[in-house]
């Protein structure tokens, strides 16, 4: 496995995260304790050092498993997780990207995972109660004390990782290295904003969700109404029929280059952007070991193209309004014009 610099900082992470939600079973379907330990094992024996949990993955049990396990080389792991979901329905203060939601969720974690550090710290949610100078305050205040490192934020607006990135670089707080979203095959909305936003601001994109909801990896293929799966009877429709024909492109994609295709689907995910980092996560090591040879299949430009067709969206106003205009404001030698920053619209 290869590393990639997260986002503007120095910090060295493999190019494929850990993710570990099925990490305890405490939900009724996530993975024992030994299952957990083998995928782990089979991460960290590609060269993965980069792994993701929660406060609140599996009851705590996740980030339990994870201390357990990176601590017998804890400097070796790049170790991140995450506060805001509540963890009391009913304290109104015990959720939220607030100083005090911060501050008990962060020592809580540490007590779990049996460090004295966190290297990577997210803001879970966007909470629109707390104020962006509160939060990117409160983080900085944590990284000054040495309990977290790097800071970064998950499933949030483009202009809110933006306004605080811009509120703490101009205030000398540490900005958001990285963020979090859902990306895949079948969920590209990332495209209009989060996706060329880390690329201008050299913000890290780790990606969850890439095989979509398992759909991706073809186990529905042949009977897309079963049980067990998030595509079911009820509702069945143009959407989902459209998703169908997305993974039926992907599992003719891997035939043809000889991949599996969770393979192919992770593979187009990390080929779209230098700053993308997919999380991988499976409820059984062979899942695992089969998701990290990723890493080994590069798709061409005509399997690339087959999978942006399919799975195609519409970027909408001003994106695609902007882009069919641009002789109106570069005049006739747009296409003349070379852009060494590479920026995206």
């Amino acid at each position: 496995m290869r590393y990639k610099l997260l986002g503007r900082s120095g910090l060295r992470v493999s190019e494929l995260a850990l993710g570990t939600m099925t990490f305890g079973p405490d939900w009724g379907w996530g993975a024992d304790k030994d299952e957990s330990k083998a995928m782990f094992d089979a991460f960290a024996g590609a060269g993965g050092n980069f792994i993701d949990t929660a406060n609140r993955y599996t009851n705590g049990t996740a980030e339990s498993f994870v201390g357990e396990f990176v601590a017998g080389d804890r400097g070796h792991f790049v170790v991140s997780s995450k506060y805001t979901l509540s963890r009391d329905g009913n304290d109104p203060n015990a959720s939220g990207n607030h100083r005090k939601s911060l501050v008990e969720s962060l020592d809580a974690s540490l007590r779990r995972l049996g460090t004295d550090y966190i290297d990577l710290y997210w803001a879970h949610i966007w909470d629109p109660f707390t104020p962006i100078e509160e939060m990117m305050r409160a983080l900085d205040d944590q990284v000054r004390a040495g309990k977290i490192l790097y800071v970064g934020i998950s499933d949030a607006p483009a202009w809110v990782i933006s306004r605080a990135n811009t509120v703490a670089e101009l205030r000398g707080w540490t900005p958001f290295s990285a963020l979090q979203s859902q990306y895949s095959l079948i969920e590209r909305n990332a495209e209009r904003e989060l996706l060329p936003m880390s690329v201008n601001l050299d913000i890290a994109f780790t990606a969850w969700g890439a095989l979509g909801a398992g759909l991706l990896t073809g186990k529905y293929n042949d009977d897309p109404t079963g049980d067990g799966g998030r595509i079911h009877s009820a509702g069945w429709g143009s959407l989902e029929e459209h998703k169908m024909a997305i993974a039926r492109e992907v599992a003719a994609v891997a035939e043809d280059v000889g991949a599996s295709a969770s393979q192919v689907a992770l593979s187009w995910v990390r080929q779209q952007s230098p700053t993308v980092i997919p999380l991988i996560g499976a409820r059984k090591a062979a899942q695992l070991v089969d998701n990290i040879g990723c890493v080994d299949v590069v798709l061409g430009a005509e399997e690339m193209a087959r999978l942006d067709t399919v799975s195609a969206i519409e970027r909408g106003f001003p994106y695609d309004f902007i882009t069919g205009g641009r002789e109106s404001f570069m005049g006739k030698i747009t296409d003349q014009v070379d852009d060494h920053r590479h920026t995206t619209v």
